[in-house]
């Protein structure tokens, strides 16, 4: 596990990038976090990284969107399981098809995006209670073999 002190919105986007480009096809990531604790800005460095052109806003409404990126390089799926109820319905989404080939980011997947893949990365991210500090604290852990120390150690840089 790795953990992160984050003060800024840009700083969450490199991170982000940070993450993003040391992915692969097949990638699962999971984002945890309260409302408003910066997983969708998260995923903006994610498709920063893969050379996302369009704009990247949580998914909430349509739950789940492909990003297409840079010739060559995996599409990012964007999902927000926040209305989902169960597992089973994360299900119905018919994903696996695209998981094997894409970069999968799933915002509000902790008990219901696990399904898709025997590795992942689980990012939590936190905030302070006040409303008025703007840090937030990103713990990444690794399910799995995919994720190595060393991979860790790459995201948290230099």
């Amino acid at each position: 596990m790795r953990e992160f002190e984050v003060q800024t919105a840009a700083s969450m986007q490199d991170l982000g990038e940070r993450i993003g480009r040391r992915c692969r096809p097949g990638d699962l990531i999971v984002l945890i976090g309260d409302l408003g604790s910066g997983k969708t800005t998260m995923v903006q460095g994610f498709g920063r990284a893969l050379g996302v052109s369009e704009q990247i806003t949580s998914p909430t409404f349509v739950i789940a969107r492909v990003h297409v990126t840079d010739i060559g390089l995996p599409h990012l799926v964007h999902v927000d399981a926040y209305r989902l109820g169960s597992a089973l319905e994360f299900d119905d989404l018919g994903l696996e098809a695209d998981i094997a080939e894409s970069i999968t980011v799933v915002e509000w997947g902790e008990g219901k995006a696990e399904q898709l893949a025997n590795d992942y990365l689980i990012v939590q991210i936190s905030r302070a209670d006040d409303g008025v500090d703007e840090t937030r604290w990103v713990e990444i852990s690794a399910v799995g073999d995919r994720w190595t120390v060393s991979d860790l150690d790459l995201i948290a840089g230099p």
